[in-house]
């Protein structure tokens, strides 16, 4: 009687019962995963990669670009995939337009609000540092 209905319940959670619900699990867990990737992952990068190459294809003689680090003035192209920088008076380098990293900016250069007052903070905290020092001695005294 005892082995009947282990039986039993052995046959109830077979696979077979289950099947369709756990295969629409698996499908949808599936699809969200996908979902997820594309949204974090893939789109953004082609969001990226159509930035990039647009504003490689706009690069125009007299725009001041950043190649690996030195940053010239674009004097001509050469066909397509070519340009001509001058790095320096009378230096002229030819760079694949693909490695171009961008577009020169002077204003990337100027410090942040936020730079400024660190550096503040930091002469005070030095001026506090002096004067507290200067109070040990004379307290020493």
């Amino acid at each position: 009687m005892f082995i009947s209905e282990a039986f039993a319940q052995a046959a109830q959670t077979s696979g077979a019962v289950g099947a369709p619900d756990n295969l629409m699990k698996v499908i949808f867990q599936f699809t969200l995963i996908l979902a997820i990737f594309y949204f974090l992952l893939i789109r953004p990068q082609k969001k990226k990669i159509e930035e990039q190459e647009k504003l490689l294809n706009s690069i125009s003689k007299g725009d001041k670009v950043v190649v690996g680090g030195i940053i010239g003035k674009v004097v001509k192209t050469v066909g397509e995939n070519e340009l001509v920088v001058e790095i320096a008076d009378n230096v002229e380098i030819r760079v694949l337009r693909a490695k171009v990293q961008g577009l020169f900016d002077p204003e990337d250069l100027k410090s942040t609000p936020s730079d400024e007052k660190d550096k503040k903070e930091a002469k005070k905290s030095k001026k506090e540092g002096n004067s507290s020092k200067l109070k040990d001695i004379l307290s020493e005294k």
